[in-house]
Protein backbone atom coordinates (compact mmCIF):
# COMPACT_ATOMS: atom_id res chain seq x y z
CA UNK A 1 0.00 0.00 0.00
CA UNK A 2 1.20 3.71 -1.02
CA UNK A 3 -0.62 6.54 1.03
CA UNK A 4 -0.24 9.68 -0.51
CA UNK A 5 -1.25 12.80 1.54
CA UNK A 6 -3.26 15.81 0.08
CA UNK A 7 -2.61 19.52 0.69
CA UNK A 8 -5.86 21.30 2.01
CA UNK A 9 -4.22 24.28 -0.12
CA UNK A 10 -3.59 23.09 -3.86
CA UNK A 11 -1.79 26.00 -6.08
CA UNK A 12 -3.92 26.73 -8.70
CA UNK A 13 -1.65 26.31 -11.82
CA UNK A 14 -0.12 22.34 -10.04
CA UNK A 15 -2.35 19.68 -10.78
CA UNK A 16 -2.08 15.45 -11.51
CA UNK A 17 -3.23 16.15 -14.89
CA UNK A 18 -3.84 18.69 -17.21
CA UNK A 19 -6.49 18.24 -19.94
CA UNK A 20 -6.16 20.30 -23.30
CA UNK A 21 -9.91 20.44 -25.17
CA UNK A 22 -13.48 21.00 -22.77
CA UNK A 23 -15.51 18.59 -25.42
CA UNK A 24 -16.80 15.54 -24.78
CA UNK A 25 -14.09 13.56 -24.54
CA UNK A 26 -11.76 16.12 -22.83
CA UNK A 27 -14.57 16.75 -20.12
CA UNK A 28 -14.86 12.65 -19.67
CA UNK A 29 -10.89 12.44 -19.30
CA UNK A 30 -11.58 14.56 -16.09
CA UNK A 31 -14.49 13.39 -14.61
CA UNK A 32 -12.54 9.83 -15.13
CA UNK A 33 -9.50 11.48 -13.14
CA UNK A 34 -11.48 12.83 -10.88
CA UNK A 35 -13.54 10.50 -10.09
CA UNK A 36 -10.02 8.46 -9.03
CA UNK A 37 -8.72 11.04 -6.81
CA UNK A 38 -6.81 12.90 -8.48
CA UNK A 39 -6.78 16.47 -8.98
CA UNK A 40 -7.84 17.80 -12.41
CA UNK A 41 -7.81 21.05 -15.12
CA UNK A 42 -9.05 21.35 -18.20
CA UNK A 43 -7.81 24.10 -20.92
CA UNK A 44 -10.21 25.30 -23.34
CA UNK A 45 -9.19 27.59 -26.51
CA UNK A 46 -12.26 28.58 -27.44
CA UNK A 47 -14.75 31.17 -25.40
CA UNK A 48 -17.32 28.22 -24.80
CA UNK A 49 -17.36 25.01 -23.59
CA UNK A 50 -19.06 21.72 -25.82
CA UNK A 51 -16.15 21.28 -28.53
CA UNK A 52 -18.17 20.14 -31.84
CA UNK A 53 -21.47 20.52 -29.64
CA UNK A 54 -23.53 23.88 -30.73
CA UNK A 55 -26.78 24.69 -29.49
CA UNK A 56 -28.76 27.99 -29.95
CA UNK A 57 -31.92 29.25 -29.39
CA UNK A 58 -34.21 29.04 -32.84
CA UNK A 59 -37.59 30.79 -31.62
CA UNK A 60 -38.95 31.98 -28.03
CA UNK A 61 -39.26 28.16 -26.35
CA UNK A 62 -36.56 26.12 -28.65
CA UNK A 63 -33.11 25.12 -29.45
CA UNK A 64 -31.27 23.60 -32.27
CA UNK A 65 -27.62 22.14 -33.16
CA UNK A 66 -25.37 23.49 -35.10
CA UNK A 67 -23.15 20.99 -33.91
CA UNK A 68 -23.33 17.04 -33.36
CA UNK A 69 -27.18 16.17 -33.09
CA UNK A 70 -28.26 12.34 -33.11
CA UNK A 71 -27.76 9.38 -30.78
CA UNK A 72 -29.74 6.19 -30.07
CA UNK A 73 -30.78 4.50 -26.55
CA UNK A 74 -28.99 1.21 -27.82
CA UNK A 75 -25.71 0.82 -29.17
CA UNK A 76 -24.98 4.08 -28.25
CA UNK A 77 -25.06 3.21 -24.04
CA UNK A 78 -22.54 5.86 -23.31
CA UNK A 79 -24.13 8.73 -24.52
CA UNK A 80 -27.49 7.97 -23.98
CA UNK A 81 -26.03 7.17 -20.06
CA UNK A 82 -25.66 10.68 -19.89
CA UNK A 83 -28.73 11.87 -21.20
CA UNK A 84 -30.35 10.15 -18.18
CA UNK A 85 -27.69 11.07 -15.66
CA UNK A 86 -28.65 14.59 -17.09
CA UNK A 87 -32.73 14.01 -17.22
CA UNK A 88 -32.78 15.36 -20.94
CA UNK A 89 -35.82 15.38 -22.74
CA UNK A 90 -35.39 13.28 -26.31
CA UNK A 91 -37.42 13.72 -29.78
CA UNK A 92 -37.78 10.58 -31.73
CA UNK A 93 -36.67 11.77 -35.73
CA UNK A 94 -39.25 12.31 -37.79
CA UNK A 95 -39.15 9.26 -40.41
CA UNK A 96 -42.45 9.67 -42.73
CA UNK A 97 -43.46 11.71 -45.16
CA UNK A 98 -43.02 11.80 -48.64
CA UNK A 99 -38.86 12.45 -49.49
CA UNK A 100 -37.41 14.68 -52.38
CA UNK A 101 -34.02 12.89 -54.21
CA UNK A 102 -32.65 15.58 -56.35
CA UNK A 103 -30.12 14.23 -59.28
CA UNK A 104 -26.98 16.11 -60.46
CA UNK A 105 -29.25 17.02 -63.69
CA UNK A 106 -31.30 19.05 -61.21
CA UNK A 107 -34.33 16.92 -61.88
CA UNK A 108 -36.36 15.97 -58.62
CA UNK A 109 -38.38 13.03 -57.85
CA UNK A 110 -40.88 12.52 -54.81
CA UNK A 111 -40.29 9.30 -53.32
CA UNK A 112 -41.36 7.41 -49.63
CA UNK A 113 -39.08 7.69 -46.92
CA UNK A 114 -36.61 5.26 -46.83
CA UNK A 115 -35.78 4.86 -50.46
CA UNK A 116 -32.33 4.75 -51.40
CA UNK A 117 -30.79 7.09 -54.06
CA UNK A 118 -28.81 6.43 -56.91
CA UNK A 119 -29.17 2.93 -59.33
CA UNK A 120 -31.05 1.11 -56.52
CA UNK A 121 -29.24 -2.44 -58.24
CA UNK A 122 -26.03 -1.07 -57.74
CA UNK A 123 -26.23 0.50 -54.12
CA UNK A 124 -27.93 -2.80 -52.88
CA UNK A 125 -24.98 -4.65 -53.96
CA UNK A 126 -22.32 -2.43 -52.55
CA UNK A 127 -24.13 -2.52 -49.01
CA UNK A 128 -23.99 -6.12 -49.30
CA UNK A 129 -20.15 -5.65 -50.05
CA UNK A 130 -20.48 -3.55 -46.86
CA UNK A 131 -21.89 -5.78 -44.68
CA UNK A 132 -19.42 -8.74 -45.63
CA UNK A 133 -15.95 -6.19 -45.43
CA UNK A 134 -17.10 -4.87 -42.19
CA UNK A 135 -17.66 -8.39 -41.13
CA UNK A 136 -14.34 -9.15 -41.21
CA UNK A 137 -12.80 -5.56 -39.51
CA UNK A 138 -10.57 -5.81 -36.58
CA UNK A 139 -11.65 -2.54 -34.80
CA UNK A 140 -9.18 -2.87 -31.91
CA UNK A 141 -6.44 -3.19 -35.07
CA UNK A 142 -7.54 -2.73 -38.37
CA UNK A 143 -4.34 -3.55 -39.83
CA UNK A 144 -5.00 -7.36 -39.04
CA UNK A 145 -8.27 -6.89 -41.29
CA UNK A 146 -7.88 -9.84 -44.82
CA UNK A 147 -6.49 -7.40 -47.25
CA UNK A 148 -6.22 -4.15 -44.95
CA UNK A 149 -3.24 -2.95 -47.37
CA UNK A 150 -4.81 -3.72 -50.79
CA UNK A 151 -8.05 -2.63 -49.45
CA UNK A 152 -6.45 1.06 -47.77
CA UNK A 153 -4.32 1.88 -51.31
CA UNK A 154 -7.47 2.29 -52.48
CA UNK A 155 -9.90 5.27 -52.65
CA UNK A 156 -13.02 4.75 -51.27
CA UNK A 157 -14.80 5.54 -54.80
CA UNK A 158 -11.93 3.09 -56.46
CA UNK A 159 -13.27 0.30 -54.14
CA UNK A 160 -16.81 1.13 -54.80
CA UNK A 161 -16.45 1.37 -58.53
CA UNK A 162 -13.98 -2.26 -58.01
CA UNK A 163 -16.77 -3.94 -56.06
CA UNK A 164 -19.64 -3.20 -58.15
CA UNK A 165 -17.75 -2.62 -61.47
CA UNK A 166 -20.50 0.35 -62.77
CA UNK A 167 -19.60 3.91 -62.77
CA UNK A 168 -22.79 4.48 -61.04
CA UNK A 169 -20.68 3.71 -58.04
CA UNK A 170 -19.02 6.84 -58.26
CA UNK A 171 -22.10 8.95 -57.41
CA UNK A 172 -23.73 6.47 -54.53
CA UNK A 173 -19.73 6.43 -53.26
CA UNK A 174 -19.73 10.46 -53.09
CA UNK A 175 -22.96 10.65 -51.33
CA UNK A 176 -22.28 8.06 -48.39
CA UNK A 177 -18.39 9.75 -48.07
CA UNK A 178 -20.13 13.30 -48.43
CA UNK A 179 -22.91 12.46 -45.99
CA UNK A 180 -21.07 10.63 -43.54
CA UNK A 181 -17.40 12.18 -43.44
CA UNK A 182 -17.79 15.31 -45.20
CA UNK A 183 -15.14 14.64 -47.90
CA UNK A 184 -15.65 13.46 -51.80
CA UNK A 185 -15.17 9.97 -51.99
CA UNK A 186 -11.75 10.32 -54.21
CA UNK A 187 -10.00 12.13 -50.93
CA UNK A 188 -10.53 9.07 -48.33
CA UNK A 189 -9.10 5.98 -48.15
CA UNK A 190 -11.65 2.85 -48.22
CA UNK A 191 -10.41 0.87 -45.32
CA UNK A 192 -10.97 4.10 -43.43
CA UNK A 193 -14.48 4.22 -44.41
CA UNK A 194 -15.21 0.80 -43.65
CA UNK A 195 -13.94 0.95 -40.23
CA UNK A 196 -16.03 3.60 -39.88
CA UNK A 197 -18.73 2.08 -41.02
CA UNK A 198 -18.17 -0.76 -38.90
CA UNK A 199 -17.54 1.44 -35.88
CA UNK A 200 -20.70 2.47 -35.93
CA UNK A 201 -22.51 -1.09 -35.75
CA UNK A 202 -22.44 -1.49 -39.41
CA UNK A 203 -23.40 0.16 -42.58
CA UNK A 204 -27.33 -0.44 -41.89
CA UNK A 205 -27.10 1.57 -38.84
CA UNK A 206 -24.79 4.38 -39.95
CA UNK A 207 -27.71 5.52 -42.77
CA UNK A 208 -30.63 5.05 -40.43
CA UNK A 209 -32.75 7.45 -38.94
CA UNK A 210 -34.83 4.78 -36.77
CA UNK A 211 -34.36 2.54 -33.79
CA UNK A 212 -30.71 1.58 -33.58
CA UNK A 213 -29.48 3.74 -36.07
CA UNK A 214 -26.92 7.36 -35.97
CA UNK A 215 -29.53 9.73 -36.62
CA UNK A 216 -32.69 7.99 -33.93
CA UNK A 217 -33.10 10.63 -31.32
CA UNK A 218 -32.28 13.75 -30.75
CA UNK A 219 -32.22 16.34 -27.74
CA UNK A 220 -35.20 18.47 -26.83
CA UNK A 221 -32.40 21.06 -24.72
CA UNK A 222 -29.56 20.66 -27.57
CA UNK A 223 -26.58 18.63 -27.22
CA UNK A 224 -24.24 21.65 -25.53
CA UNK A 225 -26.21 21.41 -22.31
CA UNK A 226 -24.48 17.75 -21.87
CA UNK A 227 -21.18 19.24 -21.93
CA UNK A 228 -22.28 22.20 -19.95
CA UNK A 229 -24.03 19.71 -16.97
CA UNK A 230 -20.52 18.16 -17.04
CA UNK A 231 -18.26 21.29 -16.46
CA UNK A 232 -20.90 22.46 -13.71
CA UNK A 233 -20.19 18.99 -11.67
CA UNK A 234 -16.20 19.28 -11.60
CA UNK A 235 -16.74 22.12 -10.05
CA UNK A 236 -15.18 25.84 -9.99
CA UNK A 237 -11.90 26.69 -11.02
CA UNK A 238 -11.26 23.52 -12.68
CA UNK A 239 -12.69 24.44 -16.50
CA UNK A 240 -10.78 27.64 -18.13
CA UNK A 241 -11.81 29.02 -21.15
CA UNK A 242 -9.65 31.48 -23.58
CA UNK A 243 -6.93 29.37 -22.57
CA UNK A 244 -5.13 28.67 -26.26
CA UNK A 245 -2.38 25.62 -25.68
CA UNK A 246 0.36 26.49 -27.38
CA UNK A 247 2.99 24.07 -25.88
CA UNK A 248 3.96 20.72 -23.57
CA UNK A 249 7.17 20.29 -22.37
CA UNK A 250 7.87 17.08 -20.93
CA UNK A 251 11.12 17.09 -20.95
CA UNK A 252 11.46 17.72 -17.22
CA UNK A 253 11.48 14.49 -15.28
CA UNK A 254 8.23 13.25 -13.82
CA UNK A 255 6.46 16.60 -14.56
CA UNK A 256 4.79 18.24 -17.86
CA UNK A 257 4.70 22.18 -18.35
CA UNK A 258 1.57 23.00 -20.42
CA UNK A 259 1.58 26.54 -21.29
CA UNK A 260 -0.64 28.92 -23.31
CA UNK A 261 -0.68 31.61 -25.80
CA UNK A 262 -1.66 34.12 -22.37
CA UNK A 263 2.13 33.38 -21.29
CA UNK A 264 0.65 30.95 -18.22
CA UNK A 265 1.95 27.91 -17.04
CA UNK A 266 0.06 24.52 -15.58
CA UNK A 267 1.99 21.74 -14.22
CA UNK A 268 1.25 18.20 -14.42
CA UNK A 269 1.85 14.59 -13.89
CA UNK A 270 0.24 14.01 -17.08
CA UNK A 271 -1.00 15.15 -20.15
CA UNK A 272 -4.00 14.20 -22.33
CA UNK A 273 -4.85 16.21 -25.56
CA UNK A 274 -8.63 16.12 -26.37
CA UNK A 275 -8.07 18.07 -29.56
CA UNK A 276 -8.48 16.59 -33.50
CA UNK A 277 -5.56 14.96 -34.44
CA UNK A 278 -5.55 17.33 -37.68
CA UNK A 279 -4.39 19.93 -35.45
CA UNK A 280 -1.45 18.80 -32.96
CA UNK A 281 0.51 20.52 -35.43
CA UNK A 282 -0.67 24.22 -33.78
CA UNK A 283 0.88 22.96 -30.76
CA UNK A 284 4.83 22.62 -29.98
CA UNK A 285 5.59 19.50 -27.95
CA UNK A 286 8.88 19.02 -26.65
CA UNK A 287 10.27 16.97 -27.05
CA UNK A 288 8.82 16.84 -30.58
CA UNK A 289 6.09 14.74 -31.06
CA UNK A 290 7.92 10.76 -32.76
CA UNK A 291 7.85 11.09 -36.33
CA UNK A 292 5.05 8.33 -37.13
CA UNK A 293 2.64 10.57 -34.59
CA UNK A 294 3.51 13.87 -36.32
CA UNK A 295 3.26 12.09 -39.99
CA UNK A 296 0.14 10.56 -38.94
CA UNK A 297 -1.66 14.29 -37.64
CA UNK A 298 -0.28 15.40 -40.81
CA UNK A 299 -1.96 13.21 -43.14
CA UNK A 300 -5.53 13.72 -41.52
CA UNK A 301 -7.92 16.06 -41.96
CA UNK A 302 -11.63 17.34 -41.14
CA UNK A 303 -14.37 17.29 -43.69
CA UNK A 304 -16.30 20.24 -45.03
CA UNK A 305 -19.30 20.13 -42.88
CA UNK A 306 -21.32 22.94 -42.52
CA UNK A 307 -24.89 23.54 -41.25
CA UNK A 308 -27.64 25.93 -42.27
CA UNK A 309 -31.34 25.65 -40.43
CA UNK A 310 -34.37 27.35 -41.80
CA UNK A 311 -36.74 27.97 -38.81
CA UNK A 312 -40.46 28.53 -39.66
CA UNK A 313 -43.84 29.48 -38.08
CA UNK A 314 -45.35 25.83 -38.86
CA UNK A 315 -44.41 22.70 -39.88
CA UNK A 316 -45.56 23.07 -43.98
CA UNK A 317 -43.90 20.09 -45.24
CA UNK A 318 -45.57 18.13 -42.59
CA UNK A 319 -49.08 19.17 -43.77
CA UNK A 320 -48.56 18.78 -46.97
CA UNK A 321 -47.31 14.95 -46.29
CA UNK A 322 -43.40 15.28 -46.72
CA UNK A 323 -40.79 14.58 -44.18
CA UNK A 324 -38.74 17.21 -45.00
CA UNK A 325 -35.95 15.45 -46.68
CA UNK A 326 -34.03 16.28 -49.48
CA UNK A 327 -31.47 14.32 -50.84
CA UNK A 328 -29.58 15.94 -53.59
CA UNK A 329 -26.34 15.33 -55.83
CA UNK A 330 -26.61 18.78 -57.52
CA UNK A 331 -25.69 21.01 -54.50
CA UNK A 332 -25.23 23.20 -52.72
CA UNK A 333 -27.34 21.43 -49.90
CA UNK A 334 -26.59 17.60 -49.74
CA UNK A 335 -29.41 16.60 -47.70
CA UNK A 336 -31.97 18.10 -45.12
CA UNK A 337 -33.47 16.65 -42.36
CA UNK A 338 -36.60 17.66 -40.22
CA UNK A 339 -35.04 18.89 -36.41
CA UNK A 340 -38.48 20.03 -35.45
CA UNK A 341 -39.40 20.00 -31.80
CA UNK A 342 -43.75 19.73 -31.04
CA UNK A 343 -43.36 20.31 -27.47
CA UNK A 344 -42.13 23.65 -27.89
CA UNK A 345 -43.81 24.93 -31.09
CA UNK A 346 -40.08 24.94 -33.06
CA UNK A 347 -40.31 24.06 -36.51
CA UNK A 348 -37.13 23.49 -38.63
CA UNK A 349 -35.15 21.90 -41.32
CA UNK A 350 -31.88 21.72 -40.82
CA UNK A 351 -29.27 21.89 -44.53
CA UNK A 352 -26.15 20.28 -44.54
CA UNK A 353 -23.52 21.44 -47.25
CA UNK A 354 -20.72 19.01 -47.65
CA UNK A 355 -18.01 17.80 -49.56
CA UNK A 356 -16.48 19.74 -52.44
CA UNK A 357 -20.19 21.67 -53.19
CA UNK A 358 -20.07 22.71 -49.48
CA UNK A 359 -16.85 24.09 -50.42
CA UNK A 360 -17.88 25.91 -53.26
CA UNK A 361 -20.29 27.26 -51.52
CA UNK A 362 -18.35 28.55 -48.45
CA UNK A 363 -16.18 30.06 -50.90
CA UNK A 364 -19.57 32.76 -51.20
CA UNK A 365 -19.97 36.06 -49.78
CA UNK A 366 -22.67 35.38 -47.38
CA UNK A 367 -25.20 36.89 -48.53
CA UNK A 368 -24.83 34.64 -51.89
CA UNK A 369 -24.52 31.92 -49.76
CA UNK A 370 -27.47 32.07 -47.80
CA UNK A 371 -29.38 33.24 -51.35
CA UNK A 372 -28.23 30.21 -53.17
CA UNK A 373 -29.08 27.60 -50.84
CA UNK A 374 -32.25 29.34 -50.29
CA UNK A 375 -33.03 28.92 -53.77
CA UNK A 376 -32.27 25.42 -54.03
CA UNK A 377 -34.57 24.37 -51.00
CA UNK A 378 -37.37 26.66 -52.05
CA UNK A 379 -37.44 25.89 -55.42
CA UNK A 380 -37.04 22.01 -54.87
CA UNK A 381 -40.13 22.06 -51.96
CA UNK A 382 -41.79 24.84 -54.09
CA UNK A 383 -42.90 22.34 -56.95
CA UNK A 384 -44.45 20.45 -54.60
CA UNK A 385 -45.96 23.17 -51.90
CA UNK A 386 -46.09 26.68 -51.28
CA UNK A 387 -42.75 27.59 -49.01
CA UNK A 388 -43.34 29.84 -46.89
CA UNK A 389 -40.20 32.23 -45.89
CA UNK A 390 -38.48 31.09 -42.65
CA UNK A 391 -38.61 32.86 -39.42
CA UNK A 392 -34.87 32.47 -38.74
CA UNK A 393 -31.79 31.01 -39.89
CA UNK A 394 -29.05 30.06 -38.64
CA UNK A 395 -25.59 28.78 -40.19
CA UNK A 396 -22.39 27.24 -38.78
CA UNK A 397 -19.64 26.46 -40.98
CA UNK A 398 -17.34 24.03 -38.85
CA UNK A 399 -14.31 24.13 -41.26
CA UNK A 400 -13.94 27.89 -40.40
CA UNK A 401 -13.77 27.51 -37.06
CA UNK A 402 -9.44 28.21 -36.31
CA UNK A 403 -9.95 25.53 -33.49
CA UNK A 404 -11.83 22.58 -35.50
CA UNK A 405 -11.00 23.50 -39.00
CA UNK A 406 -14.17 20.82 -40.11
CA UNK A 407 -16.18 18.12 -38.82
CA UNK A 408 -16.93 15.30 -37.85
CA UNK A 409 -13.76 13.92 -37.13
CA UNK A 410 -10.09 13.59 -39.01
CA UNK A 411 -10.19 11.34 -42.08
CA UNK A 412 -6.97 9.38 -43.55
CA UNK A 413 -6.06 9.30 -47.09
CA UNK A 414 -5.08 5.94 -48.53
CA UNK A 415 -1.83 4.14 -47.45
CA UNK A 416 -2.13 5.65 -43.74
CA UNK A 417 -4.05 3.21 -41.30
CA UNK A 418 -2.50 0.33 -42.40
CA UNK A 419 0.99 2.30 -41.99
CA UNK A 420 0.39 4.44 -38.84
CA UNK A 421 -2.62 4.33 -38.07
CA UNK A 422 -1.98 2.40 -34.58
CA UNK A 423 -0.14 5.53 -33.95
CA UNK A 424 -3.42 7.29 -32.92
CA UNK A 425 -4.35 6.93 -29.74
CA UNK A 426 -1.35 5.88 -28.69
CA UNK A 427 0.55 7.70 -25.43
CA UNK A 428 3.92 10.13 -26.24
CA UNK A 429 5.66 10.23 -22.76
CA UNK A 430 3.28 11.62 -20.53
CA UNK A 431 1.17 12.98 -23.08
CA UNK A 432 -1.88 10.67 -24.03
CA UNK A 433 -4.63 11.27 -26.98
CA UNK A 434 -8.18 11.38 -27.44
CA UNK A 435 -11.13 12.37 -29.62
CA UNK A 436 -13.77 10.93 -31.42
CA UNK A 437 -11.67 9.71 -34.55
CA UNK A 438 -9.38 7.66 -31.76
CA UNK A 439 -12.78 5.06 -30.80
CA UNK A 440 -13.46 2.14 -32.21
CA UNK A 441 -16.99 2.48 -31.38
CA UNK A 442 -18.98 5.03 -33.12
CA UNK A 443 -16.06 7.00 -34.62
CA UNK A 444 -17.01 10.71 -35.62
CA UNK A 445 -19.96 10.70 -33.51
CA UNK A 446 -20.29 12.06 -29.85
CA UNK A 447 -20.73 8.18 -28.57
CA UNK A 448 -17.19 7.95 -29.60
CA UNK A 449 -15.96 10.95 -27.97
CA UNK A 450 -17.28 10.31 -25.13
CA UNK A 451 -15.96 6.26 -25.06
CA UNK A 452 -11.97 7.83 -25.96
CA UNK A 453 -12.45 10.15 -22.90
CA UNK A 454 -13.66 6.78 -20.97
CA UNK A 455 -10.31 5.59 -22.32
CA UNK A 456 -7.43 8.31 -22.05
CA UNK A 457 -9.17 8.53 -18.49
CA UNK A 458 -8.26 5.09 -17.61
CA UNK A 459 -5.26 5.04 -19.20
CA UNK A 460 -3.86 8.24 -16.81
CA UNK A 461 -5.14 6.76 -13.72
CA UNK A 462 -3.68 4.03 -14.21
CA UNK A 463 -0.44 5.26 -14.93
CA UNK A 464 -0.84 7.41 -12.24
CA UNK A 465 -1.36 4.80 -9.71
CA UNK A 466 2.02 3.52 -10.31
CA UNK A 467 3.86 6.81 -9.98
CA UNK A 468 4.08 7.59 -6.06
CA UNK A 469 5.51 10.86 -6.84
CA UNK A 470 2.26 11.58 -8.50
CA UNK A 471 1.03 15.17 -6.14
CA UNK A 472 -2.81 14.51 -5.32
CA UNK A 473 -4.45 17.90 -5.06
CA UNK A 474 -8.16 17.20 -4.75
CA UNK A 475 -9.00 19.25 -1.46
CA UNK A 476 -11.64 17.39 -0.89
CA UNK A 477 -10.03 13.76 -0.23
CA UNK A 478 -7.67 13.41 2.90
CA UNK A 479 -5.52 10.50 1.26
CA UNK A 480 -5.63 8.51 -1.71
CA UNK A 481 -4.19 4.64 -1.13
CA UNK A 482 -3.54 2.47 -3.43
CA UNK A 483 -3.95 -1.28 -3.25
CA UNK A 484 -2.70 -3.01 -6.82
CA UNK A 485 -5.32 -1.54 -9.25
CA UNK A 486 -7.83 -0.33 -6.26
CA UNK A 487 -7.85 3.23 -5.38
CA UNK A 488 -9.19 4.03 -1.80
CA UNK A 489 -9.94 8.31 -1.31
CA UNK A 490 -10.60 8.93 1.92
CA UNK A 491 -12.42 12.33 2.45
CA UNK A 492 -13.24 14.60 5.24
CA UNK A 493 -16.32 13.25 6.18
CA UNK A 494 -15.12 9.25 6.44
CA UNK A 495 -16.37 8.87 3.32
CA UNK A 496 -14.31 5.74 0.95
CA UNK A 497 -14.38 5.80 -2.88
CA UNK A 498 -13.51 3.02 -4.92
CA UNK A 499 -12.07 3.36 -7.79
CA UNK A 500 -10.71 -0.05 -10.12
CA UNK A 501 -8.84 0.70 -12.64
CA UNK A 502 -8.40 -2.15 -15.34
Amino acid sequence: MLCCLISAAADKDKYDVVVVGAGLSGLQDAHSVRAAGFSVCVLEATNRIGGKTLTVQSCEKGFNDLGASWINDTNQSEMFKLYQRYGIDTEIQRDSGETLLQAADGSIAKVPFGTLPGNLEVMLALLEVFRTECALIDLDNPTKTARAREIDQLTFREFCVQQAQSDDAIEISNLLSTCVAGVESDEVSALFMLLYFKSGAGIDNIISDQKDGGQYLRNRQGNQIISQKMAEELGQNCVFLRMLVTSIDQSREGRCVVSTEGGLSFYSGRVIVSIPASLYHQIAFKPALPGQKAILSDNTAAGYYSKLIYVFNEPWWQKAGFSGVLDSDKGPITFTRDTSIQTDDQWSITCFLAGDKGRNWSKLPRASRHQKAWEQFSQRFGEFVDVPTPTNTLEMEWSKEAHFLGAPCPITIPGVLTNIGGELATPVGRVHFVGTETSNQWRGYMEGAVRSGQRGGAEVVKALLVEPAACLRDSSYLSVSFYGNRCECLSAEGNNNNTVVE
